[in-house]
Order: C-alpha cells, then sequence, then structure tokens
C-alpha cells in the first residue's frame, strides 16, 4: 500500500511500514551516519573527507536550503509508530538521460539492510513519480552493489546496455523503467 499526500510543496507517501516525508533540521545526524556507513568503495566526494566533511552543520545547512521543485528530492525513510529515520528514497535529477526521466536513489542504514525497506520505499515513490506525470525512470547502480541490483529486478526497472567503466570504484550500470 502506497499513499501519496502533496500540499504546499509539502511531500508525504505513506507505506505499511513507513512514512516519506522532507528532512528536518533534527535528522542530520542521521543523514551524517549514513555517509559514515558508506562502502570504502564509493566515490571519495560521497564519503566523509579526512578533514571530516560533510559536518552536522554542513548537513544541517542543506536540509535548511531544501528542494523547491515538489516533484524531485529525496525524503527521509521514517518508521511508522516510532518515528526513527532509517534512511531516504526518492527523485533525484538525471545527469545521465533525458530531461524530465529523473532518477530514484536510496539508501539506508546496515542495521536495517535485508528487511525490504528499499523495495517497500521505492514503490511508494514510483507511484509518486507516476502521479507527478514522469513516465520514465533511471538509476544507476554500481556492478558489486548486488543488493540495490535486486531491488531494481524487484521494482521492473531494465538494465541497459550503457556502462560507466571506472576500474577504481567498480562501473556504474544505467537501469530504466517505463511507467
Amino acid at each position: 500500500m502506497s499513499h501519496a499526500r502533496v500540499s504546499e510543496g509539502e511531500v508525504v507517501l505513506e507505506t505499511d511500514r513507513l512514512l516519506l516525508r522532507r528532512w528536518r533540521v533534527s535528522d542530520a545526524a542521521l543523514q551524517r551516519e549514513l555517509w559514515t556507513e558508506r562502502d570504502p568503495r564509493v566515490p571519495p566526494h560521497r564519503r566523509i573527507t579526512a578533514d571530516g566533511h560533510p559536518t552536522l552543520e554542513d548537513i544541517e545547512g542543506w536540509i535548511r536550503r531544501g528542494d523547491p521543485d515538489a516533484s524531485l528530492g529525496l525524503l527521509a525513510a521514517e518508521r511508522r509508530g516510532s518515528g526513527e529515520v532509517i534512511g531516504y528514497c526518492g527523485l533525484i535529477p538525471n545527469a545521465h538521460g533525458q530531461e524530465g526521466e529523473p532518477e530514484l536513489a536510496y539508501e539506508f542504514l546496515r542495521k536495517v539492510w535485508r528487511q525490504g525497506y528499499a523495495t517497500e520505499a521505492s514503490w511508494a515513490v514510483l507511484s509518486w513519480a507516476e502521479e507527478s506525470g514522469y513516465r520514465r525512470l533511471w538509476a544507476t547502480v554500481r556492478d558489486w552493489n548486488t543488493a540495490s541490483r535486486r531491488v531494481m529486478a524487484k521494482l521492473g526497472f531494465v538494465e541497459t546496455t550503457r556502462v560507466e567503466p571506472d576500474d577504481t570504484h567498480g562501473n556504474s550500470l544505467f537501469y530504466m523503467k517505463d511507467l
């Protein structure tokens, strides 16, 4: 089950176990924790630097600035009932494809991996995308990320022939889904 409510720029997607909503400044520590848990094969610009950036204050600033486009953005994934934020899922601008075809993105704390949260949240975001008028979505997944590759298959994304080679961090595989 998923349901979307959008009012005055506020997006809330509901699933059986999750609420997906805009980030709050109080979520900054969780977002930084996600940065610290990233696989060492993830490119350096997406990990905590040697001098500790992004800092908690950096992330709080990002959240304060927000994303003005109500049909794009990464939404905090909050467990219904407990209010615990365990990751995010949403749509980001697609730098690799056609204009108007955003990319699905998600990330969850390691402690909740293998519990179906990425798939559940993604289904809600797919419905939201379709309701927002998008006709195609993309996703990029590193070749070594077998868990995300399984999520792509469950969601009905098709692996394309496009591959962005990267001997250091793993090749990026391009997935597509027509809505």
